[in-house]
């Protein structure tokens, strides 16, 4: 089992930056492909980014491909999400998931993750 802890989340002008960081409890951080999911209001959650359990792959929605970047550190149990160039309407709440595997499998289907953190709030405002 790990548990999963999200921080670096804030307010931020469109056109800025923030990095979201997600810190998971256990020493086999190393064998779970983590993602990224977001929550915005009226909306239902949604698939943000996803790398796999060496870092080597990574896969990334349409809407945030070119501006976010997902990246792992498993001496440190911590994968992060750096966010560029935030707009307006990446306004959610950014939730950082975990599933055992250690194949080249990328998932982006919230359905395919077990552990999920409390979420950090982004707001960008225009």
């Amino acid at each position: 089992q790990v548990q999963l802890v999200e921080s670096g989340g804030g307010l931020v002008q469109a056109g800025g930056s923030l990095r979201l960081s997600c810190a998971a409890s256990g020493r086999t951080f190393s064998t779970y492909a983590m993602g990224w999911f977001r929550l915005a209001p009226g909306k239902e959650r949604e698939f943000v980014a996803t790398i796999n359990w060496s870092g080597g792959s990574t896969y990334y929605a349409d809407s945030v491909k070119g501006r976010f970047t997902i990246s792992r550190d498993n001496a440190k149990n911590t994968v992060y999400l750096q966010m560029n160039s935030l707009k307006p309407e990446d306004t959610a709440i950014y939730y950082c998931a975990a599933v055992r595997n250690v194949g080249s499998d990328l998932f982006v289907s919230r359905d395919g993750y077990r552990y999920w953190g409390q979420g950090t709030q982004v707001t960008v405002s225009s």
